[in-house]
């Protein structure tokens, strides 16, 4: 049997192949390249910490501002923002809790933790953009006058603010998928306080007060959208499904194309994080010795190719009368 494991989310890579006899271990060999650590630049750090404080103050005041004028198109897109901030917030935490040293208890470290807060966001903004909606479709029953003025210079001043957060993580977004999350965020942020400008002013030259809660129902539609997709995923990462940026049959297949393999079994594939994707696999290599270079070949291609960060592989050799137990594609 030999297990390589590859490890490249904020501690050491890693490789280990233990060679074993009828489960007596015989031999062990390890390899240890270089720590390796994973974390956001402190440029970005700042920009986290800018952006958080800019739209949490932005928030406040878009709340207070929207109860003040009448505006359930200022909460609704207040409630937008907290959830951005929010997300920003996981983001910055997931980043750190990267590099947060594993534990005999805690084996993987705490990555598993910005699931847990992806899938609390979505959660929580589901609930608020759900009330926001009830009062929304009651103001379209009994429609009650909003303040134009205040609602177009509130929500312009989020244009501002949120461009200019996007306009931070705007270099980084294509290294980094907390990055990226976090400009798509802000700019989508901005696209939607434009929207709430554009109804204020239809409000002043109209004078059709019902705009205000349909327009808070198109963004709470909005939110909802972006929110489904985001507790779906989170939820899916929860029970270990198979990350949707991975496809599993063309993993099998490279698996099953290494020399010397003829059958790949018990291949589970999983999210450690919000960021990182773990494997393991067992492979059957009928008469093969043990290969610490294409074990850690195997790894590397993984890496590269499919973003998959700690992968873990069994050799066998497919003796007839010792069959592995988790060979049956019913047993897990």
């Amino acid at each position: 049997m030999a297990h390589s494991h590859d490890h490249d989310h904020g501690h050491k890579h890693h490789g280990h192949e233990h060679h074993h006899d009828q489960g007596h271990e015989h031999g062990a060999r390890h390899a240890h390249a270089g720590h390796h650590h994973v974390h956001v630049p402190a440029s970005f750090g700042r920009a986290f910490a800018v952006g958080i404080a800019l739209n949490t103050s932005y928030v406040l005041a878009e709340a207070l501002y929207g109860l003040s004028a009448n505006s359930l198109a200022l909460l609704a897109d207040a409630g937008h923002n907290f959830g951005d901030v929010l997300s920003l917030a996981v983001a910055w935490l997931a980043s750190w809790l990267a590099r947060r040293a594993p534990t005999e208890r805690y084996t993987y470290g705490l990555r598993g933790s910005s699931i847990l807060a992806a899938l609390g966001n979505a959660v929580v903004l589901l609930v608020v953009t759900g009330g926001i909606a009830w009062a929304a479709v009651l103001r379209l029953m009994h429609p009650t006058p909003a303040g134009g003025v205040v609602m177009m210079a509130v929500a312009a001043c989020g244009v501002v603010v949120n461009g200019f957060t996007a306009l931070m993580f705007a270099s980084g977004r294509k290294g980094d998928l907390n990055i990226r999350s976090a400009f798509a965020h802000m700019a989508s942020d901005a696209l939607v306080a434009l929207g709430v400008v554009v109804s204020g002013g239809a409000i002043l030259l109209t004078g059709w007060s019902w705009l205000d809660p349909a327009v808070s129902l198109v963004i709470g539609g909005m939110i909802v959208l972006g929110t489904w997709s985001l507790m779906r995923e989170s939820l899916d990462l929860a029970i270990q499904a198979v990350p949707t940026t991975i496809d599993r049959a063309e993993v099998l297949g490279y698996l099953k194309g290494l020399p010397g393999v003829s059958e790949v079994h018990d291949l589970h594939i999983w999210g450690m994080s919000t960021t990182e994707t773990a494997l393991t696999a067992h492979l059957v290599r009928p008469g093969a010795e043990l290969d610490d270079s294409l074990l850690h070949r195997v790894c590397s291609e993984l890496r590269a190719r499919f973003a998959i960060h700690h992968t873990t592989l069994q050799v066998e050799t497919g003796q007839a009368n010792q069959p592995c137990a988790l060979a049956p594609l019913e047993v897990v």
